[in-house]
């Protein structure tokens, strides 16, 4: 289950009367070491993910769009994100 540092996150996400739900997940990510495999590694399949690199090839930005059926699966792929190294959720 989640740590306190989502708890603000799950409780937004609660008050939320419609699910399923259309969310954005949205990574800043070093472009080394397999980083990028990994957050696609724990993102919905389904999702519509996309990248963008910056100009100096440094970091990417990866976004995933998708379907999602409770706030907790939407912290539990941010926890999992957290946990990589150099990633910066937002």
């Amino acid at each position: 289950m989640s740590t306190d540092k989502y708890k603000n996150l799950r409780y937004r996400l609660m008050e939320t009367e419609t699910w399923p739900l259309k969310y954005m997940f949205k990574f800043i990510t070093p472009n080394e070491d397999g980083k990028v495999e990994q957050i696609k590694a724990i993102l919905p399949k389904e999702g519509n993910v996309t990248f963008k690199h910056t100009a100096n090839l440094k970091h990417v930005s990866v976004t995933c769009v998708t379907l999602m059926e409770s706030a907790d699966q939407i912290v539990e792929i941010t926890e999992k994100a957290d946990k990589i190294e150099g990633v910066i959720v937002l």
